[in-house]
């Protein structure tokens, strides 16, 4: 039986960031979508075949906050995984606590955040 790919976008206005994790997810067997703003992807026929969103919380233009509000009119249940490099950011209370990275993180870890994001689950210690 044909398995399909997860489609994962990633957004961030960090170039090397998104390489890095365009190379680190499909190392994993997903198919990557990148984007260098929220509007980007908001204005790009990617919307509807995404399986998965990582998003940067400090973006120019719209923010990682208004994307993800965005994406759940537009996409409700879609898995939205926020990353921020600023600690100065809290952690958004609706936030699942296993789909919040601060920058640098853990691949490893992103890579199970996706993985229990697909399948539905929380991956909690």
């Amino acid at each position: 039986m044909l398995k399909l790919k997860s489609v994962v976008a990633i957004v961030d206005d960090d170039k090397r960031l998104l390489e890095s994790l365009e190379d680190l997810l499909e190392s994993a067997g997903h198919v990557v979508r990148t984007f260098a703003s929220a509007q980007a992807l908001l204005d790009s026929d990617a919307v509807p075949k995404i399986d998965c969103l990582i998003t940067d919380i400090g973006m120019p233009g719209v923010d990682g906050f208004e994307l993800q509000r965005v994406m759940r009119q537009r996409r409700p249940g879609l898995p939205v995984i926020m990353i921020t490099g600023r600690h100065e950011i809290a952690e958004p209370p609706q936030a699942k606590h296993d789909w919040f990275f601060r920058k640098p993180f853990d691949g490893r870890a992103l890579l199970a955040a996706i993985g229990a994001a697909l399948t539905g689950k929380e991956d909690r210690p």
